[in-house]
């Protein structure tokens, strides 16, 4: 292991990561079920979901032998010009669970890729229409929607991206409506919010191609929950506007929140929706951007000045795109949002044991996710107490990787029992090391 940690020092710069300050990375050797397994053989139960992608569970057989048998027949051809039964299947399927209007796949890499898609359709919607003076997005404060240019400047609530503000595109950021279990002040935090939406809306709404909200929670800003009845206040008041509405599930799609997707419990459809990370169980890179009916019509003309100038050399790929149907389908054969439900109540009988904590605060359920806040800790990104913490989980056999002040798990749809329970309790020991 030693030899892969130098090789490693010697070429590879790692995402999200000051490689002046940092630990060594942890050589992982293989991964099952819920677990990963380092070069020594030692346990990591992986907690979440190695970045929120891993559904079912790391090399789960039916989808190792999916890659197999897709690899075998088809590996990859350009999507520009050809088409493949995967990628024709997976649309089907995609526009089955959504419904109509939302009928027609756009298929990129990965999630910021499909927030790119989605903005770069929204602007482009209303320029095919004559309306070029809409050129603005309406986002939320905390939002991180990725690492483009385009997902930067509508994430640039989340506090990432300072340095590269002059290089974006003009965003006028609306407060978000987070709560928590027994939250008091939810209806005057929410009413707050849609009355900000509404006065930005006022000053702003004509020039303003569309609006995207990460629906029921937002991830990398501090896992921010907010209720199903404010997602669809938001949508009606930017729909009355005639503004287009984006939805970003790439987080928050296929159970993560208990139903395949999110908007699901909240009563309303979005005109775009961004989907990926859980697309295929966390195993390939794909995303995708699912788009109304009537927004694909406005790009269709006799020449090419209005089609949409967009696309990647692994667009569609066959692989990602069978392994992303059979993903759909083990959600029926292996009964996964009854796995999930059953996650969330144990997270629910657990919830009262951080409530009583000293030194946590506002603890929040959803799906498989659990999340909670510390009590007088620094809020920034990689906040002392985050990497102590970070770090202590991991000797002890933990990934869990905290957002600042903000601890949460979001396991594999597939984690046993006794291995959550083994999570709360290291998850509670973690604590005592905290002044």
């Amino acid at each position: 292991m030693t030899d892969i940690i130098a090789r490693d020092k010697n070429h590879i710069w790692h995402p999200f990561t000051q490689h002046k300050t940092e630990c060594d990375p942890i050589a992982i050797e293989s991964a099952k079920g819920a677990s990963l397994y380092d070069h020594e053989g030692r346990e990591i139960l992986d907690l979440i979901s190695s970045w929120w992608t891993i559904n079912h569970g790391h090399s789960h057989p039916p989808l190792v032998e999916e890659i197999a048998r897709q690899a075998a027949k088809l590996s990859h051809v350009m999507f520009a010009g050809f088409t493949h039964e995967p990628a024709v299947t997976l649309a089907e399927q995609l526009c089955q669970k959504l419904s109509p209007p939302l009928s027609k796949v756009f298929f990129s890499d990965n999630g910021s890729t499909s927030v790119e898609v989605a903005l770069k359709v929204a602007f482009q919607y209303w320029a095919n229409q004559g309306q070029e003076k809409r050129t603005n997005f309406i986002a939320f404060e905390g939002a991180y929607h990725g690492d483009t240019f385009g997902a930067m400047a509508v994430g640039k609530g989340s506090g990432y991206f300072s340095l590269y503000d002059e290089l974006l595109c003009t965003v006028h950021s609306v407060p978000y409506a987070p709560t928590f279990i027994n939250d008091p002040d939810v209806e005057a935090i929410e009413n707050a919010a849609i009355d900000a939406l509404e006065t930005t809306i006022e000053q702003h709404g004509d020039t303003t191609a569309a609006l995207i909200i990460e629906p029921l929670f937002q991830g990398a800003s501090g896992m921010r929950f907010c209720r199903p009845a404010f997602v669809k206040r938001v949508t009606q008041t930017a729909r009355n506007a005639g503004i287009v509405v984006i939805f970003d599930e790439i987080a928050t799609g296929f159970g993560r929140t208990g139903t395949l997707f999110a908007h699901q419990q909240c009563d309303v459809k979005p005109d775009i929706i961004c989907l990926s990370k859980g697309l295929t169980a966390g195993m390939l890179p794909l995303s995708v951007t699912v788009i109304d009916e009537k927004i694909y019509d406005a790009f269709l003309g006799d020449d090419f000045s209005k089609a949409l100038a967009h696309g990647h050399s692994f667009t569609g790929n066959p692989l990602a795109c069978a392994l992303a149907v059979k993903s759909l389908a083990l959600f029926e054969e292996e009964n996964t949002l009854e796995k999930i439900a059953s996650i969330e109540k144990f997270h629910q009988k657990f919830a009262p044991s951080l409530t009583r904590h000293e030194k946590v605060e506002q603890v929040r359920v959803c799906g498989s996710l659990l999340a909670f806040n510390l009590k007088g800790q620094t809020k920034g990104y990689k906040s002392t107490a985050s990497l102590q913490l970070r770090d202590h989980y991991l000797r002890a056999g933990f990934n869990i990787r905290p957002l600042g002040d903000t601890i949460y798990l979001m396991p594999p749809f597939c984690i046993s029992e006794s291995q959550l329970s083994r999570a709360y309790d290291g998850l509670l020991q973690g604590l005592e090391i905290l002044d």
